[in-house]
């Protein structure tokens, strides 16, 4: 029934906006019938995207319906708001019909709004926000560590090896101690990740790289993006652990899309019980990518867990559904003495666009109280 629904939803929008224009553009016919058949057209790619159809184009040309198909759903979006506050408008005597029935001026009203929109999206999104987090312990720790933590980067056909090799840089001029990414490193298909050589630019990192699978690992293939996790030289912890200096132990949880995933407070002993210097007093830090269930962490005596998955909505008004339907959707959270930061992701899905949220990486200061 919600799968019905929520394909019945884009092709009920589809509808609407195809009324609107038609009603609105003061053009001869065949010129409104091509404006819809674009619009339609540009959306109805995505399920070409979703068949991985795209991976038989060119790479250039496969870029760009990427772009276009993923893109024109937030356009949609934005454009079905406008016509329902529009609408509404009418419905209580605040805007005339003339507005919307045959006018070239509001017809270029629209485009420009939604055209700077976009435009404001677009730019917002290439703006990687720096984000700070000051994690202190009672627990003994050699020395301070400072560490960079990222989740969602959705390398593919949209964040290609130019945008990849400039969050490298990034990284690098943080001089980490060692780095932390909590899944969907990989956007979907692995095509543009092995024909661009990406995983050469994660061997710029200067420090070690600890990752967790998110589901999109899981779309592209979970067979084919733990090779490339071994070719790009990251450490995947798939409920497993790794520890650093006999005082911190990360451990990385398989994704929920896997239901036989070991759980945490399982993974948490065994982290602790391991002859290899991980003991109960060392600090624990848990990647999860998708932040459910944060209750489990603060049980298990976690100290501290990196998650991501939620975008925070990636543009308003979806933001809201996520704060919603999550404890935590994005930043810092605390549960008892357990610590949480939800990262709206470097990357994104789709659409480079971000209205009402950001595009971020943490830079993280562990010490000793």
């Amino acid at each position: 029934m919600w799968m019905l629904l929520f394909m019945a939803l884009p092709l009920l929008a589809i509808a609407y906006l195809s009324w609107h224009v038609w009603v609105l553009l003061p053009w001869p016919k065949v010129w409104r019938l091509l404006v819809i058949a674009l619009g339609a057209g540009s959306f109805l790619l995505m399920f070409l995207n979703f068949g991985r159809r795209f991976d038989t184009l060119p790479l250039p040309v496969a870029q760009a319906c990427y772009d276009v198909s993923t893109s024109s759903l937030f356009v949609m979006l934005y454009l079905v708001i406008l016509f329902l506050v529009l609408d509404l408008g009418r419905l209580v005597h605040l805007v005339p019909r003339q507005w919307l029935c045959q006018n070239g001026w509001s017809a270029a009203a629209i485009f420009v709004l939604i055209f700077g929109i976009f435009l404001y999206g677009n730019l917002h999104y290439k703006n990687k926000v720096r984000v700070t987090l000051d994690l202190t312990t009672a627990k003994p720790l050699p020395r301070d560590y400072k560490v960079v933590m990222m989740s969602d980067l959705h390398i593919g056909y949209h964040n290609t090896r130019r945008e990849l090799a400039r969050w490298v840089d990034l990284v690098n001029a943080e001089q980490p101690d060692f780095i932390l990414i909590a899944g969907d490193i990989i956007d979907g298909s692995m095509r543009p990740l092995i024909e661009e050589h990406m995983a050469e630019e994660f061997r710029r990192l200067k420090a070690p790289v600890y990752a967790s699978l998110g589901n999109h690992e899981y779309y592209a293939g979970s067979p084919e993006a733990r090779q490339f996790y071994r070719d790009a030289g990251i450490n995947l912890l798939i409920d497993e652990a790794a520890v650093i200096d006999s005082a911190i132990v990360i451990i990385g949880r398989d994704d929920r899309t896997n239901p036989r995933r070991k759980p945490l407070a399982h993974l948490v002993a065994q982290a602790n019980d391991a002859p290899s210097g991980a003991v109960g007093g060392a600090y624990t830090i848990v990647l999860d990518h998708q932040p459910y269930n944060l209750d489990r962490a603060e049980k298990a005596g976690v100290d501290f867990q990196l998650s991501g998955h939620t975008h925070r909505g990636q543009v308003w008004p979806i933001s809201w559904i996520t704060d919603a339907l999550y404890e935590c959707s994005w930043g810092e959270h605390q549960r008892g003495a357990t610590r949480y930061y939800v990262s709206s992701g470097i990357g994104l899905w789709g659409g480079k666009f971000r209205i009402g949220t950001q595009s971020e990486y943490v830079v993280a200061t562990l010490r000793k109280n």
